[in-house]
């Protein structure tokens, strides 16, 4: 057991004294008698992480550097850095510790390494002992999401935390995938270094070398390293794994259950064969810049230096991030704020234009039938979209984020006759139609409601989103990349990998390698006296957040009482904070900052009442891919 609470009692002689909180106490052991995350090196460093901020004034761009290169710049604005600021996950946080009190230590570990492993969350050996519910929630953590990334465990995943990162453990231990199980190196660098060293891709010669101890690391251009987090499975506690999957009937295979599969999807593919590309390939392209230089005054890397953007698609979150927490010298107690706005807006044009690589979109006419001024017409098209991508589409964190086809028919006019997967801007209302096409996992849990199904809807039909507790996936029809094969030697039935609610044929029989595009027919009535000739236009679109997403964590938040930031953490660090959630439910901040309205709605609001209005962000807007259009005779 983790978590050493006979010696906590001891050491907590004043909580003996009153039988009521002993109760609570008895109550916490019971309820935190599992450590979510055993496994990999632990918190109590013998050499602590450096603060990433402190790699800016030799990594980053100042002095007339260009800023869109530098690793510390580029880095600055991606959510990898910004992985402890995110709104969205803290909401999502609340939750897990409602389903089971204390995963946010397993959540948590993955989003603040400076954090986890400074011992701020749940582990014991510090002093004084953690307050495990506090731990698990957050409320430990030291700085604030508005301050600079220095002593500030709001820093995300940090810069010395992945140079430090080690394919083997201090005993020859092998890597481990997924759910951030990774090795540190905590030894001095080459045995007298007086500090670990900074690892990465490179080796120095002809005069240069780093003011720093470094070590070459051929693991660090090596697709594993991303693995190491990339891969998210259900918490592999000190008891084994907290959920198993079920099959649609029920079966338990006894595999920890896959949450995220976004490393594996990978290595299944054809990308990680020969000739193929690995992960840093496409989310750290390297720059072509002139002038590219990884610090002051070092070599020359262009086309050899790996930006540091960790580009996905999320285009929604960094600039909420961005207008809530890089300036705040406005608000009264508050850090200042994190700065670094260009930083932002370069992650997301990045992800744009990562997005506009990652599908292809074709329509072909099938069939035809023109209207007459008194007959309708009838319309044949098949929509073809091709995965690009190294991995399914889409991929990663599967709660609320989806892609769909639109599909128009238009008049010669250019008048609409016929739309399939409408989207309403003002409401974010995906509308439901028999055609509709939307690409999703959706997992669920095995018989929750007693009809013997993977049910992913809650007692209201309601959709749910319980990722710590699922145990069985509803649908996964994500398009899979090129050469993918969903059978592994350790799981010969791919189980953890295959499509659920769709059949991807077979490149060749028996070949168990899937196509890498889905092709949908789609049948249109055109009303009579409808000019042509006519075209079919279809768009591929993708969202961040749906907004059954955004309504299940605000409904959380009010029907579990989860209490708002301050009250949750009160008399913790940097309590009560001034930015953030404040006196509301994360649950119901997030919800609020994507219901708010935009700047341009708020017409003369401002010049009148003196009001201060929640900023709003968007609905997260859905981003075009890719399209394709057709035209009749």
């Amino acid at each position: 057991m983790r978590f050493e609470f006979r010696a906590w009692l001891l050491q907590s002689g004043r909580l003996l004294r009153s039988a009521l909180a002993l109760g609570l106490l008895l109550a916490c052991t019971h309820a935190f008698a599992l450590d979510f995350t055993p496994h990999g090196t632990q918190p109590g460093l013998n050499f602590s992480l450096e603060p990433s901020d402190a790699c800016g004034g030799c990594h980053g761009g100042y002095s007339g550097n260009d800023p869109k290169f530098r690793p510390h710049s580029t880095w600055g604005g991606s959510m990898m850095a910004n992985a402890t600021r995110d709104p969205l996950f803290w909401a999502a946080v609340d939750v897990a510790n409602k389903d089971f009190p204390g995963a946010g230590d397993f959540c948590i570990r993955c989003h603040t390494t400076s954090g986890w492993y400074g011992g701020r969350v749940v582990k014991s050996g510090f002093g004084p002992p953690n307050d495990p519910v506090k731990g698990a929630n957050g409320c430990l953590l030291l700085g604030s999401p508005d301050a600079a990334d220095f002593s500030n465990d709001y820093s995300g995943i940090g810069c010395h935390f992945c140079h430090r990162v080690m394919p083997n453990g201090p005993l020859g231990e092998p890597t481990m995938i997924g759910n951030a199980n990774v090795w540190l190196d905590d030894t001095e660098c080459n045995g007298n270094g007086g500090e670990p060293c900074r690892r990465g891709p490179y080796t120095y010669a002809g005069g240069f070398s780093p003011p720093h101890q470094w070590a070459q690391s051929a693991f660090h251009a090596d697709s594993a390293i991303c693995g190491s987090c990339h891969d998210v499975t259900t918490p592999d506690t000190d008891a084994g794994p907290l959920k198993t999957l079920k099959l649609a009937d029920g079966t338990n295979t006894g595999i920890p259950f896959p949450i995220e599969r976004t490393y594996s999807e990978w290595k299944q593919s054809q990308f990680a064969g020969v000739g193929g590309q690995t992960c840093q390939a496409c989310h750290m392209p390297d720059s072509e810049d002139p002038n590219a230089t990884a610090c002051a005054g070092g070599p020359n890397r262009t086309g050899n230096l790996p930006v540091h953007e960790f580009v996905g698609g999320n285009t929604w979150v960094p600039g909420i991030i961005k207008g809530e927490f890089s300036d705040t010298s406005a608000i009264p107690g508050s850090a200042g704020g994190v700065g670094r706005q260009n930083s932002y807006d370069q992650t997301i044009q990045a992800a744009r234009a990562l997005l506009q690589t990652a599908a292809d979109v074709e329509v072909t006419l099938l069939g035809y039938t023109p209207p007459t001024m008194s007959t309708a017409g009838v319309l044949g098209a098949r929509v073809k979209v091709t995965n690009n991508s190294g991995h399914k589409l889409p991929s990663g964190y599967s709660e609320g984020r989806r892609m769909w086809l639109n599909v128009q028919v238009r008049d010669f006019n250019g008048v609409l006759v016929f739309e399939s997967g409408g989207y309403d801007n003002a409401s974010a209302v995906l509308a439901s139609d028999p055609q509709l096409r939307v690409y999703e996992v959706l997992q669920g849990i095995w018989n929750r409601h007693g009809n013997g199904t993977c049910d992913a809807l809650d007692s209201l039909g309601r959709e749910a989103f319980h990722f710590v507790l699922n145990d069985c996936v509803a649908k996964d029809n994500r398009i899979p990349p090129l050469g993918f094969k969903p059978a592994t030697t350790a799981d010969p039935n791919g189980y953890e990998l295959r499509p659920v609610g769709i059949s991807y044929p077979e490149t060749a029989p028996g070949s168990g390698i899937l196509v890498n595009h889905d092709e949908v027919d789609y049948s249109a009535v055109i009303p009579a006296a409808t000019p042509g000739p006519l075209t079919v236009t279809a768009r591929l679109y993708y969202q961040t957040s749906s907004r059954e997403y955004l309504e299940f964590l605000r409904n959380q938040a009010i029907e579990r009482s989860i209490p708002g930031e301050n009250q949750m953490c009160a008399g913790e660090p940097n309590r009560p904070a001034v930015v953030g959630p404040k006196n509301r439910s994360r649950g119901e901040y997030m919800w609020q900052l994507w219901s708010a309205p935009e700047p341009a709605e708020r017409i003369f609001a401002n010049s009148f009442d003196a009001t201060v209005f929640q900023k709003g962000y968007g609905k997260s807007p859905p981003e075009a891919i890719a399209s394709g259009s057709v035209f009749t005779p």
